[in-house]
């Protein structure tokens, strides 16, 4: 166990060595503290003259929270007086026409171009690497850069694999019949049996110890990655989940679980279900069914994705209430301000609930779908007063 344990803090060392590429730390000198990133000028220059626009220094509540909800080639940590704090992350990028580069986001910040590279300000791939041809137009280069959401869901990973390691390594120095676990433990080890009694067990059926490594697994992912979400500074507040690539491949792998282990009956229902002949001939129902394939692991990757993105923007939006009505008078900055913060502590607490809801919830769905997979006609019912006993 100790070579295991010995493995995992290697894993971490080289974690943060990718993370770490370039120090030091991003630090603006000589330079105004209201100066801002080359998205933003880029984007107050495109809407100069138009009704709203953003002027220098204002708060943009917009780009703040599209700010955090989306990605980037580096890692905020926090603002000071003299610039902005943030951990560069490496830049992998395959070019058709100029090959392979790898270096620090930092080479970008600002604006800046190196190898013929830069992020975009505006247009389709704003925010996003891209190659100026010589014709003067931009291509998007093969990006395989370690983003914000990709270094987090690297960290948040480690973190699973931590405390399972830790969970399995008491079981294996204590005896069944000695005495109950305590502290974390005991409580990992209610949540595996919560998970595998209460939903595994009765949604899954016979075969749920087949599946059941899978959805623990999905459980406690989503799980740590929603925490990991709300924690306000690093190496937490990656919008992991509420990332769509990220809840799209949860749903694929319940989707590849489901219709690669289905039974014989499972397809049988899809391709011949027990109805009218002249519906079978006219294949109305078959063609139903075969779209209900699909759309079942598409709701639940955008119920995953849209419930935890809204709660980091209701979140932020409630704490930018204090800054946006900075120019509104003592009176009415206190009484919002104060409103504010109430309404941000209800909404976090809300959100650790929401956390395991919905960790909760996909792990259910993704149980119901795999046992109806399973299920073969009469077996239940036979098996049922059994499994009771």
């Amino acid at each position: 166990m100790r070579k295991t344990f010995a493995n995992i803090v290697v894993l971490l060392a080289l974690l943060l060595a990718l993370l770490l590429p370039a120090l030091p730390m991003r630090a603006a000198a000589q330079e105004a503290p209201e100066q801002t990133t080359a998205v933003q000028a880029g984007r107050e220059q495109e809407g100069t003259g138009q009704k709203g626009a953003v002027q220098e220094g204002d708060l943009d509540i917009k780009q703040l929270v599209l700010g955090h909800l989306g990605d980037s080639y580096e890692w905020h940590i926090t603002s000071t007086g003299n610039g902005e704090w943030s951990i560069p992350l490496p830049v992998i990028i395959h070019s058709p026409t100029s090959g392979w580069h790898c270096f620090s986001s930092a080479r970008l910040r600002e604006g800046a171009e190196y190898e013929g590279l830069r992020i975009a300000a505006q247009g389709d791939h704003a925010g996003k690497i891209v190659e100026r041809q010589a014709d003067g137009s931009d291509l998007r280069p093969l990006d395989l850069s370690l983003t914000k959401t990709a270094a987090a869901l690297l960290l948040n990973s480690v973190v699973v694999l931590c405390l399972v390691l830790g969970t399995a390594r008491w079981y294996r120095r204590h005896k069944a019949t000695e005495r109950a676990p305590k502290g974390f433990v005991a409580l990992f080890e209610m949540l595996v049996s919560g998970i595998l009694d209460s939903v595994i067990k009765p949604c899954v059926g016979p075969n749920y110890r087949k599946f059941a490594p899978y959805l623990l697994t999905a459980f406690f992912f989503i799980f740590v990655n929603n925490l990991m979400g709300l924690i306000p500074f690093f190496p937490g507040g990656a919008n992991v989940t509420g990332n769509i690539a990220v809840t799209f491949i949860l749903a694929l792998a319940t989707f590849l679980a489901v219709n690669l282990f289905g039974t014989k009956h499972y397809w049988k229902d899809i391709l011949w279900p027990d109805v009218p002949v002249w519906l079978k001939a006219f294949p109305l129902m078959p063609l139903i069914e075969l779209v209900g394939i699909f759309t079942k692991p598409f709701a639940l990757m955008i119920r995953l994705f849209a419930n935890m993105m809204a709660g980091h923007a209701v979140i932020l939006s409630l704490t930018c209430v204090i800054f946006a009505t900075v120019g509104m008078g003592a009176a009415v900055n206190g009484s919002m301000s104060a409103v504010s913060v109430l309404f941000s502590i209800f909404m976090y607490c809300l959100e650790l609930l929401v956390a395991f809801l919905q960790a909760y919830v996909f792990t259910m769905l993704s149980a119901v779908f795999i046992g109806l997979a399973q299920e073969r006609p009469g077996k239940h019912a036979a098996e049922g007063p059994a499994d009771n006993h």
